[in-house]
């Protein structure tokens, strides 16, 4: 069996493919729905695309060694690298990035993305990318 070593560029492609699912969805449902509704569109069209992935699963809090069950739940993880958080709101703010960073770092996972469905075009401001000590530690290539 060979398996792929993860480097940053396959992380970048991945990121490509995962945003261009989240045009896919907003090309035909446009803005102004619920986030579950463009999670559900989403995770159909990261299927169509051979990604896999899973939504809406715990993240166990270690809080002083001791992992606590505290309902925090990420909204897609992708290919068991990528953390994808949908929005449905007027701005990402600073919050927001902290709330990806965080889950980033609690599920040790090198890249996240924020997805604003409510935006008018996903590619120039509707989505945000985030990288972390675990990506700068891939190789690029």
């Amino acid at each position: 069996m060979v398996f792929m070593q993860v480097t940053q560029k396959y992380l970048d492609d991945l990121t490509y493919k995962i945003i261009g699912c989240a045009i896919e969805v907003h090309k035909h449902l446009g803005p102004g729905l619920l986030e579950s509704v463009y999670e559900k569109c989403l995770i159909h069209e990261l299927e169509l695309a051979g990604l896999k992935n899973q939504s809406q699963q715990k993240i166990a809090v270690n809080y002083k060694g001791i992992y606590m069950d505290a309902d925090l739940r990420y909204d897609i993880l992708v290919e068991d690298l990528i953390v994808v958080e949908l929005k449905t709101i007027e701005d990402i703010y600073s919050i927001h990035e902290a709330v990806i960073l965080t889950y980033m770092k609690m599920l040790q996972k090198p890249k996240g993305i924020i997805i604003n469905f409510n935006s008018t075009n996903i590619f120039k401001e509707g989505q945000q990318t985030f990288v972390n000590e675990l990506y700068s530690a891939l190789p690029k290539t």
